[in-house]
């Protein structure tokens, strides 16, 4: 009879640790898939940063279902969420809070903003002038909110995901660069199919609610500690050194190639990085592959990197410049 050594104990438990925790993330991707109709790379792209800790920008024409795909994650999550809708007149303190004066105590007491909370919905967030955009950022990098001189911790797991329409001019401010890079992913949602569009007219005209889908009937499959639980087992997700550094020359060469006048920062390394252990656990693997990395590529750095006048001219888009940069970087073999 075989002696089984702690060694392989442990080995067999993070494997059936593993796989039921791909096992969850499967099921809150076929949870969002009832409200949210078609857009597979989207999805695929929240649940990536949900499990990568990461925040999301998402982008698309009015009416593909942003704000749906955002309260249907928020709907299957046990935690709390907040949703801040931009506009010209929002204020700093209307997103982080402010000290009020109390007239029983005689004393000023801090009131939190809905920025304290798991999940934050930032709505249009390019409707609101910079100062206000700032506000995110502190909360974003650090986790933290600084209020009257003291600095407040916001619950964990914390996750932005904002929305903004990209073909309206008037009334919007865009996002400066120091806030672009705060956001690990940048996903861009596109038209259905015609068979998907077919099937959401269908089921969105059956509704009672006017012309918007249902998210009532999801289940709440997460609830925080299930998501921090997520998204240690994706950080511990093997990395070949050859994948890691197949990920910092992919944002290095950003750098440096043609047509590009910005290149990618070192966060951009970084997100590579995570998401490709966040897809990794998403598709069941033990270990993080080159496709995992080349995978969330674009979504890591299409809002990072800016086109050269000329090829913008020419109608060359900044997704067309990156697949040819992702199709010449040799990838390793493992």
């Amino acid at each position: 009879m075989s002696e089984t050594t702690p060694q392989t104990n442990d080995t067999v438990a993070t494997a059936s640790r593993n796989q039921r925790a791909s096992q969850l993330a499967q099921a809150l991707r076929q949870e969002l898939h009832k409200a949210v109709i078609g857009q597979h790379e989207v999805v695929e792209g929240l649940l990536t940063a949900l499990i990568a800790g990461g925040h999301v920008l998402v982008e698309g024409v009015p009416g593909l279902g942003k704000t749906l795909l955002v309260r249907a994650l928020a709907r299957c999550f046990g935690g709390e969420f907040s949703r801040i809708q931009f506009t010209p007149d929002l204020m700093p303190s209307d997103i982080t809070g402010h000290a009020v004066y109390d007239i029983a105590s005689e004393q000023f007491k801090l009131r939190k903003g809905p920025v304290f909370t798991n999940l934050l919905l930032a709505d249009e967030i390019n409707r609101a002038p910079a100062k206000t955009q700032a506000a995110l950022l502190e909360v974003m990098q650090e986790r933290q909110v600084t209020l009257e001189g003291r600095a407040l911790v916001v619950p964990q797991p914390f996750m932005v995901m904002a929305t903004q329409n990209p073909i309206e001019q008037e009334g919007t401010y865009p996002l400066p660069e120091a806030e672009l890079d705060r956001f690990m992913l940048m996903l861009r949602m596109d038209y259905p199919l015609a068979d998907e569009e077919v099937d959401m007219v269908r089921q969105v005209t059956r509704s009672v609610r006017t012309d918007i889908l249902d998210v009532t009937a999801l289940r709440v499959l997460l609830q925080a500690k299930d998501v921090q639980a997520l998204q240690k087992i994706a950080s511990e997700l093997p990395v070949d050194d050859q994948v890691l550094d197949y990920a910092v020359r992919l944002a290095r060469e950003t750098r440096n190639w043609p047509g590009l006048t910005l290149g990618a920062g070192p966060r951009a390394s970084i997100a590579l990085v995570r998401c490709g252990r966040a897809r990794a656990l998403l598709r069941g693997g033990e270990f993080v592959i080159p496709d995992d990395i080349k995978g969330c590529a674009l979504a890591v750095l299409r809002h990072r990197v800016r086109l050269s006048p000329e090829l913008d001219i020419e109608g060359l888009s900044v997704d067309q410049l990156l697949q040819r940069l992702l199709d010449q970087v040799p990838a390793p073999r493992l």
